[in-house]
């Protein structure tokens, strides 16, 4: 209803302009000619001296008419003066327009000028508001009609566009419903007009303002070409559902738990628990990565031995000590390879799948980098430091003599105790917080958003 209130000014100040013409047509038969005709030649009425019967036929044809009634008309061998005052500089011209036409005359002298009496040209002007008006008084029921009918159009639309069920029935999502009710709307409202003009009789300014409005919507189009891509971005990611509400996602660098997909942005639960805006159109162009599609999930790290060791002992073991872990799946199984031989050292890769529903990716990852390393360090694997040689000369100062003699100066300092080995009681149980604050979100809303569970997801 608000577009429909919105839009009546404007229909109301269009008929305004357009009811005058319209009253004046209403009072005419005939329909004015869209073009004039062709000009034609003015031919004398008798035979007898040229330059008199010239001048004759001019003064006719200027007396039947009341701006040029007064003009004087004289002729010499086919050239005509015409002398005088004229209401206006139009008149002017039509003057000499008419004179040019007559046969034998050869060109014109034009020396009218414009009567500059107050009387003479305020009166048309009032004739021709009087008449306005009273072209505008006499259109005034046929306006009310045609505004009736207008306004009648207009609520019928709105009457359609707010079946809501209907709609959403239709449309795969309410994001789509909603569009349609608007271009439902919008199209009622072009209609009213459209019907309002042409019982008024006023399509050509209804024309001329439909073709400014789309050279202002182009160039409006031009300024909010964003607002625009980020709206359509919005409509397809409604129609593809690329995720769920609660997956845990990353878009361009931005990762966090789908809350909810509205038609402006996507709404983010980042790991850290804040609130995180990501603009549609950003979305829909980005690569999306979703982990929660998949339960199965791949975690690798590294692990150097010494270059002295056999690196094919030290991956069987360290498989062995993945495989023990309970959370570390069969299938697919766990693999190790030999990722690269520095100096000084060999450095293993290790990878194994852990589900996701049962075992947080992280801890599960963290407990098995413990236990390989420390199955590697059981069977006398020795997991090398950088080696660094230094050599220093007789001017090197006395604490660092001393440290080479091993005369340090100070008493040994006993061995510290291995730390306890907490592995086994590590939990590695999903962390589910950031779940349950996204699904406490999604319930102070009621879950109205753009997201559709009964879809399919791209």
């Amino acid at each position: 209803m608000r577009l429909l209130f919105l839009s009546l000014p404007l229909c109301l100040m269009l008929c305004l302009a357009a009811a005058p013409a319209a009253g004046q047509d209403l009072l005419t038969s005939e329909a004015e000619p869209s073009a004039e005709p062709p000009e034609q030649a003015i031919e004398l009425s008798s035979e007898g001296p040229p330059d008199r019967e010239i001048a004759d036929r001019i003064a006719d044809i200027f007396g039947q008419i009341d701006a040029l009634s007064d003009v004087s008309v004289e002729s010499r061998a086919g050239v005509v003066t015409l002398a005088g005052t004229v209401p206006t500089a139009e008149d002017i011209a039509r003057a000499e327009a008419i004179a040019s036409r007559v046969t034998g005359v050869v060109t014109v002298e034009n020396e009218l000028e414009r009567n500059l009496d107050v009387e003479t040209n305020v009166a048309p002007t009032l004739v021709a508001f009087q008449d306005n008006l009273r072209g505008l008084a006499n259109a005034l029921p046929l306006v009310a009609v045609a505004f009736g009918i207008a306004i009648l159009i207009g609520l019928l639309g709105y009457w359609i566009a707010a079946r809501e069920r209907l709609w959403q029935w239709i449309a795969p999502n309410v994001f789509m419903a909603e569009l349609i009710a608007t271009s439902i709307r919008f199209l009622a409202i072009v209609i009213a007009m459209l019907v309002l003009m042409q019982i008024l009789g006023a399509t050509a300014l209804l024309g001329a303002v439909l073709g400014g409005a789309g050279v202002i919507g182009l160039a409006i189009g031009f300024a909010v070409r964003d607002t625009v891509d980020n709206y359509v971005s919005s409509l397809m990611l409604s129609l593809r559902q690329p995720f769920r509400a609660n997956d845990h996602i990353v878009v361009d660098t931005h990762e966090g738990r789908v809350v909810r997909l509205t038609s402006r942005a996507t709404i983010l639960m980042t790991l850290d628990g804040n609130q995180l805006r990501v603009p549609n159109s950003v979305v829909f162009k980005s690569v999306i990565l979703n982990y929660t599609r998949n339960p199965e999930r791949r975690f690798t790290f590294e692990l150097g031995i010494d270059a002295e060791d056999d690196a094919a002992d030290g991956i069987a073991v360290g498989l062995a000590a993945l495989n023990a872990l309970p959370f570390v799946l069969a299938t697919p199984e766990a693999t190790g390879v030999i990722h690269d031989v520095g100096d000084s050292n060999i450095v293993l890769t290790f990878h194994g799948w852990l589900d996701q529903t049962q075992t947080d990716f992280h801890k599960g990852r963290s407990k098995a980098i413990q236990a390989a390393k420390a199955a590697l360090e059981e069977q006398g694997f020795a997991l090398p430091e950088p080696i660094y040689r230094l050599r220093f000369d007789d001017m090197a100062p006395l604490p660092i003599k001393r440290a080479l003699s091993g005369a340090s100066g100070r008493p040994p300092q006993p061995a510290k105790p291995p730390p306890p080995d907490a592995a086994d009681d590590q939990d590695t149980a999903p962390d589910t917080h950031i779940e349950r604050l996204v699904a406490e979100e999604r319930a102070e809303t009621g879950g109205k958003d753009l997201l559709d569970d009964s879809r399919p997801i791209e």
